[in-house]
């Protein structure tokens, strides 16, 4: 039998200082990104009446929260990643980490979340219920 779902993806971006930890070459050294955010929530059943799986908005305005505390700042000095390092990989988990809160009770859960530093590269993270 087949699964049917429906899911949702919006777009965002914040601006940040980071350096790369342990890393060998000029990404070590503190630099800057506007960097890209992707975040993508799958659900079985639309809501009655609207018949919408979750309004935009709610997305847009949680992902914005999670997004502000990180925006403008230097990631290195930002908790978490004062202990971590501020790698797109890492962004991508706390961002994720971040939205599961905000979205508990809905009728959603969190698909993916991606980090792009530039256009042409990314990094998603993803957890799995298998």
């Amino acid at each position: 039998m087949s699964r049917k779902f429906w899911r949702l993806t919006v777009r965002s971006e914040f601006s940040a200082a980071h350096a790369l930890r342990h890393y060998e070459g000029r990404c070590e050294h503190l630099h800057g990104h506007n960097f890209g955010v992707e975040l993508t929530v799958q659900g079985e059943k639309l809501a009655e009446g609207t018949e919408l799986l979750l309004d935009f908005k709610i997305l847009k305005q949680e992902l914005k929260r999670v997004l502000d505390a990180l925006d403008h700042q230097v990631l290195n000095e930002t908790p978490p990643f004062d202990l971590l390092n501020p790698s797109s990989e890492n962004l991508a988990r706390h961002i994720w980490r971040g939205m599961e809160e905000a979205l508990r009770g809905q009728a959603v859960r969190l698909y993916s979340v991606t980090v792009s530093e530039k256009g042409a590269q990314s990094a998603t993270y993803m957890e799995t219920e298998e």
